[in-house]
């Protein structure tokens, strides 16, 4: 049985009448009636009975062509899908991201939505450990985020851009009359971060950052939050070191020395195929990072 043959059946059946059947799937009307027949001898049911004024449906054959027009019109649905998602259309794209990443998303979201408005994206914030794991088990396409210090199995990563860490602190600080701050200064100095368990990858970046000197940070606080992380900075005459520079309630300088500025771009899974939608954000990214770096230069 073949989907031409419901086709077939469903014109015949609305039409009750094998001649404008013939005429509306343009076919000719004996080829026609051998194609019902052949569907009715494959199932072993009488669908229909013929006279000379035309023919009219069996019982079985009522039946039959209301199931067959649900069959047809799910098919056809689906077939429209599967299209608009080869154009784009009407999906969704799970994005992942973590924060110093909020400079490149806004303005790739904005161009996105204007290039395709009809794809709903969906925006997780998670920790860098969650962002591999939402990449591995397919509930993310794409996650934006800082270069993982390792090579990770399964997951490759597109650099977009490499950006400075910052040392963050108040005007009343010695720092503060530096337009940059040394590595081998910051080094001397206790520093404010954040916590180590909901963090892990703030101390893993600390770790790459401070290796070239051989010491170690030094953390005097800990904090749950980026928020409390500002609040402890303006209250005590400490540091602390971010991957982005953010708001005006502090002061930030860029961190020179020994060590590279961290990338920030894309990761994906190295065995999953994007969706049009995924692969035209990542094309919109490409080019909205490049600009802003340009701009930030200038």
């Amino acid at each position: 049985m073949e989907f031409r043959h419901l086709r077939y059946f469903l014109a015949v059946g609305e039409a009750s009448n094998f001649t404008k059947a013939a005429a509306q799937l343009r076919v000719a009307q004996p080829a026609l009636s051998r194609q019902i027949r052949d569907l009715e001898e494959e199932i072993g049911v009488e669908l229909l009975r013929r006279s000379p004024r035309g023919v009219r449906l069996t019982p079985e054959g009522r039946l039959f062509l209301e199931e067959v027009r649900q069959l047809l019109r799910r098919t056809d649905e689906t077939v429209n899908k599967v299209r608009a998602l080869v154009r784009g259309e009407h999906s969704e794209l799970h994005l992942g991201y973590r924060f110093p990443t909020m400079e490149i998303l806004p303005p790739a979201l904005a161009a996105f939505q204007k290039a395709m408005p009809g794809v709903k994206v969906l925006l997780n914030e998670l920790s860098s450990d969650e962002l591999i794991a939402g990449l591995r088990n397919g509930m993310l396409e794409l996650a934006i985020m800082l270069q993982p210090s390792e090579q990770i199995a399964g997951i490759e990563f597109e650099s977009l851009r490499t950006d400075p860490y910052y040392v963050a602190l108040t005007a009343a600080h010695p720092f503060a009359r530096l337009e940059s701050i040394p590595l081998e200064m910051v080094a001397t100095e206790p520093l404010i971060g954040l916590s180590r368990r909901d963090f892990p990858e703030y101390y893993r970046n600390l770790n790459r950052i401070f290796a070239p000197t051989g010491v170690k940070p030094h953390i005097a606080v800990e904090c749950d939050s980026r928020n409390s992380l500002i609040i402890e900075v303006e209250a005590r005459p400490g540091i602390a070191l971010c991957p982005v520079a953010s708001g005006n309630r502090l002061l930030y300088r860029p961190l020179t020395g020994p060590a590279e500025p961290l990338p920030i771009g894309i990761a994906r899974a190295t065995k999953r195929d994007l969706t049009p939608a995924g692969e035209k954000f990542c094309e919109i990214l490409r080019r909205t990072s490049t600009a802003g770096a340009a701009s930030a230069a200038r």
